[in-house]
């Protein structure tokens, strides 16, 4: 730590909160700084951040707790307007970069942010489905069908392969 100024060297947010790295300003109150990410996964993605160095939004002050998620309520609401976003996703985080900092991304459907939180859903939704593959009635009925495949009488033979 800096002396007596409560920031971290070596920190970005602290940086940027010193004024000694430009930044996009969207919002700010007493505790709390929104900023656009200068790396967006979408149009108008946004960045949350407490004006104390703080590594995790828990240990934040119940009132930094307070401003911070205010912010981020503020800073979506001003996205679902100027943005028109099916949704505004959020999280936080605090690990790459230590220093509490909610992503606020304006997301559509299809886009990177939706496919990947789709497919995260799917692979959390997933554990039933391949757990009923070990089932014992699926594993006689695949071992079935594939010794009953007899590709000699398949219509998908070598023959019809093509070259490249």
């Amino acid at each position: 730590m800096t002396e007596g100024t409560g920031k971290e060297k070596g920190c970005i947010f602290c940086q940027i909160l010193a004024g000694d790295l430009p930044c996009y300003r969207i919002y700010e109150d007493e505790l709390s700084l929104a900023i656009l990410d200068v790396n967006p996964f979408s149009i108008g993605h946004c960045l949350v951040i407490p004006k104390r160095h703080v590594p995790w939004w828990h240990e934040l002050s119940d009132d930094e707790n307070a401003s911070l998620f205010r912010a981020a309520k503020v800073v979506a609401e001003k996205m679902m307007i100027a943005l028109e976003p099916d949704f505004v996703c959020m999280y936080a985080r605090g690990r790459r970069i230590p220093h509490t900092h909610v992503f606020l991304v304006p997301t559509y459907s299809g886009d990177v942010l939706d496919r990947f939180f789709n497919a995260l859903e799917l692979f959390q939704e997933s554990p039933p489905v391949l757990a009923a593959l070990r089932e014992k009635d699926s594993m006689e009925d695949v071992a079935e069908l594939l010794r009953e495949a007899d590709p000699k009488k398949s219509s998908k033979s070598k023959d019809d392969s093509v070259e490249c």
